[in-house]
């Protein structure tokens, strides 16, 4: 079992910034990614970014590329989501998740834990 909990949240405008954190317990060792989604309001979920524990390699969606960067402290088991030029049209909640198995990074279904998400809202 993986436990994670999202954190760094909250409002900001348009152009702004945020760090998202998320913090993984339990069983760690055994997943090979951490990835990041969010879900807007009548929407389905979206893939962010991915990272893997070993190499971190890293996935990007192109929404986000060249303004969302992912990365990772092994030594505290906690993944980043930096979050620069934000757009109105980032705003969701986004969650975190860990993957076990390698591949198959975009799929959200890929995924076997979840963290509880945290609310990113942008204004314009």
């Amino acid at each position: 079992q993986v436990q994670l909990v999202e954190s760094g949240g909250g409002l900001v405008q348009a152009g702004g910034s945020l760090r998202l954190s998320c913090a993984a317990s339990g069983s760690t060792s055994s997943s090979d990614a951490m990835g990041w989604f969010r879900q807007a309001p009548g929407k389905e979920r979206e893939f962010v970014g991915a990272i893997r524990w070993t190499n971190e390699v890293t996935y990007n969606a192109d929404s986000v590329k060249g303004r969302f960067t992912i990365s990772r402290d092994n030594a505290k088991n906690t993944v980043y989501l930096q979050m620069n030029s934000l757009k109105p049209e980032d705003t969701a909640v986004y969650y975190c998740a860990a993957k076990i198995f390698r591949g198959n990074y975009y799929r959200d279904s890929e995924y076997d834990y979840w963290g509880q998400g945290t609310q990113v809202t942008v204004s314009s």
